[in-house]
């Protein structure tokens, strides 16, 4: 596919799609301020959001904001089921088809122009058949880069259509907030604000040498880029996987080493877990701490054995958060806990002959062929028992019984199953 010089890529994104499923199932909760979750939002509808209701705050901090809230467990298997059937009818009218995550995707229609009419039309045609056949709400961006369609979308909403034509581009983003920008989150958002720098114009006008000090110069120029529209990205079906992690918010929490290795030991067996799943182990261990105020720290370490062992990667993953909090001894409190495992391979399991004498004084600990052969063989125990009785049937004591509120595991198959 060449790189596209018309309007022709879609963007169509599913509007607050876990809350908007819950009104769909019951009617009783549409037009009201609900949250799918428990001790946690893990989603909220938009009447929520109006009151400052927002993923990942917690279900006390939400119900402070919207006394009238309303908390619902969540239909999991229904989420899966009406994303896969809007994804059923975006296929219907092209085969270019790049789905992100559940509840969206991306569309190229240059070759179904005549079929459907132009773009703006098939946009509208999608939305109308979404809405009659599923009975889902569907914001969708029309423009010349994946880019650019997706920031139309976000614009869009809520279940609405913005079509971004090419001579139009630049007129279009200059007012925008950078923080529509991909990957442009709350930290980026305010280094940059601290430079006079709030909208995707003032960006672009930015001198590149500027932007560079401030950012650096790979990311620099990846959000200059964008921010003049420049995506030479095509759609197409999604990458293999480079890395794989997890993270977790803790809101603002005292860092004692029994939550950084109650939290670490939860994400790590996601991971871990995860990794086993697609036949994967990784060489580079890496573990973000994140501060109050924004402040985070990263380190990592490379290992010789590629890891997938749920208590191997704890253990290193623990070690590098304490190094990490070692070198900041003055950082009291933690509000963010993230580990990823990159590098990754078709893991090796060679198991050691019991005739096969060990130096005296040799440790059994990670890296020892015996240890990472009995961790190799719990972990598949404990797989094949969630595979028959669910995700939270089995589980290590440390992770299972603690006290920290944690997202339903139902909840992250989906994400994980559809990455964005």
């Amino acid at each position: 596919m060449a790189f596209a010089t018309a309007a022709t890529v879609l963007h169509a994104d599913l509007d607050a799609f876990y809350a908007s499923v819950e009104q769909l199932l019951d009617p009783a909760l549409r037009r009201r301020p609900i949250a799918v979750g428990g001790g946690v939002v893990l989603a909220a509808s938009y009447e929520a959001r109006s009151y400052g209701v927002a993923a990942g705050m917690p279900a006390w901090r939400a119900r402070q904001l919207c006394p009238g809230l309303a908390f619902v467990a969540g239909h999991f298997g229904d989420y899966q089921r009406l994303g896969d059937e809007v994804m059923d009818i975006l296929g219907s009218f092209t085969p270019f088809v790049e789905r992100v995550s559940i509840d969206e995707a991306f569309l190229d229609v240059a070759g179904a122009l005549r079929l459907f009419g132009p773009p703006a039309t098939i946009a509208v045609a999608i939305r109308r058949r979404v809405r009659a056949e599923v009975g889902l709400p569907l914001s969708i961006g029309v423009a010349r880069t994946k880019h650019l369609a997706k920031v139309a979308s976000q614009v869009a909403k809520p279940d609405g259509v913005v079509v971004v034509a090419p001579e139009a581009e630049h007129e279009f983003l200059a007012g925008l907030p950078v923080g529509l920008i991909w990957g442009v989150g709350p930290v980026m958002q305010a280094r940059l604000a601290a430079a006079g720098i709030r909208t995707i114009g003032e960006l672009a006008a930015a001198p590149g040498a500027a932007l560079d000090q401030l950012l650096g110069r790979a990311l620099g120029g990846k959000v200059a880029a964008l921010a003049a529209n420049v995506d030479p990205r095509q759609i197409g079906p999604a990458r293999p996987a480079s890395s794989m992690g997890a993270q977790a918010a803790l809101g603002r929490r005292r860092a004692t080493p029994e939550l950084v290795r109650s939290t670490l030991g939860y994400l790590c067996d996601r991971v871990a877990g995860r990794l086993r799943a697609a036949q994967r182990a990784g060489r580079t261990v890496t573990v973000r701490v994140r501060f109050p105020g924004m402040r985070s720290v990263t380190r990592s370490a490379s290992v010789a054995m590629p890891v997938c062992a749920t208590l191997t990667l704890t253990e290193i993953a623990t070690g590098l958060a304490a190094a990490a909090l070692a070198d900041h001894r003055g950082e009291h409190e933690l509000t963010l806990l993230a580990v990823s495992v990159s590098h990754l391979v078709v893991p090796t399991m060679q198991l050691e002959l019991p005739l096969e004498r060990r130096p005296s004084g040799r440790p059994q600990g990670p890296g020892s062929r015996s240890t990472d052969a009995a961790r190799w063989g719990l972990d598949r125990s404990v797989d094949a028992v969630r595979a028959r009785f669910g995700p939270a049937s089995v589980g290590y004591a440390a992770v299972v019984f603690s006290e920290d509120p944690r997202v339903p595991e139902a909840f992250r198959e989906l994400a994980q199953r559809h990455p964005s």
